[in-house]
């Protein structure tokens, strides 16, 4: 039995990122002593199809900037957050986003801290912060950072400013470059491909999609052997939805990503970063 006290915040955050019931929420929480991605789990392996919120989910309320450098080599996606759209939505508050976005770019900035030290007009980033902060009484910061390099990197935002993602391609193709950064946008993947989705969630969806088959009378008294083969085939399925490669083309649903890409001067992603609003 959990010593955490669950607390009603506790379980309505969890009910936000699942959508689950908010008993099933409180029984998730309580089996799990809290931990939040244990508890998405738990209701995973009950069967529940909840909804696959990951780290880019964290900001409530804010302005995400997406931007290269000029030469197209450098990405910078800087999530500015707030606590409310009211704020988020002013355009004063998109051109203070702005401005520290043009910073991180300037400066080449490789971390939150190196961008909080970088300077516009003479004032340092975390001091600017504070001053607005001040100015408008609500906690503001910067949340969330990403910075990729590639021989060409395409940017794009989306949403009234409320996510940003970079591409990082082998090669200059800026009409491609913008066309998979839509669909990353759109499709949420987990990696580029299945060889680099990281081995714990490959483990972790293995491990939900084994013990739901157990749970399935149709399985009892099965072989081993039996459940872990259909348990691959399963596996490649999460892989053809949630790798970027492999996921069907928003444009043109009959092709892959790989196929589209192919077909567009042989282009290869090297990497990418998605950050978006909760």
């Amino acid at each position: 039995m959990s010593t955490v006290t669950i607390s009603a915040q506790d379980i309505n955050k969890l009910r936000q990122a699942t959508g689950a019931g908010m008993m099933d929420c409180r029984k998730a929480l309580t089996e799990t002593n809290g931990d939040f991605e244990a508890a998405i789990d738990w209701l995973r392996k009950q069967g529940q199809k909840v909804a696959a919120k990951r780290s880019d989910r964290e900001a409530k309320e804010g302005v995400v900037i997406a931007q290269t450098s000029a030469d197209n080599k450098v990405g910078y996606v800087v999530c500015i957050s707030c606590e409310t759209d009211f704020v988020s939505k002013n355009a004063d508050f998109v051109a203070f986003a702005q401005s520290i976005a043009d910073a991180a770019v300037a400066n080449d900035v490789k971390s939150v801290d190196e961008l909080n030290a970088a300077e516009v007009n003479g004032a340092k980033v975390a001091d600017l912060i504070n001053d607005k902060l001040a100015a408008i009484g609500e906690k503001i910061g910067v949340s969330k950072f990403e910075r990729i390099e590639a021989p060409y990197v395409a940017s794009y935002i989306h949403g009234a400013y409320r996510m940003g993602v970079l591409v990082g391609l082998d090669k200059e193709a800026a009409d491609a470059g913008k066309d998979v950064a839509m669909q990353i946008a759109a499709m949420n993947p987990v990696a580029v491909d299945a060889d680099s989705v990281p081995a714990d969630v490959v483990s972790r969806e293995r491990d939900i999609i084994v013990d739901l088959m157990k749970q399935d009378p149709k399985m009892a008294g099965k072989p081993e052997e039996m459940i872990a083969k259909i348990a691959e085939g399963k596996m490649n399925a999460f892989f053809k939805e949630q790798t970027l490669l492999a996921q069907a083309f928003v444009k043109d649903a009959s092709k892959s990503v790989a196929d589209y890409l192919k077909s567009s001067g042989d282009v290869k992603v090297t990497t990418f970063k998605r950050v978006a609003l909760g």
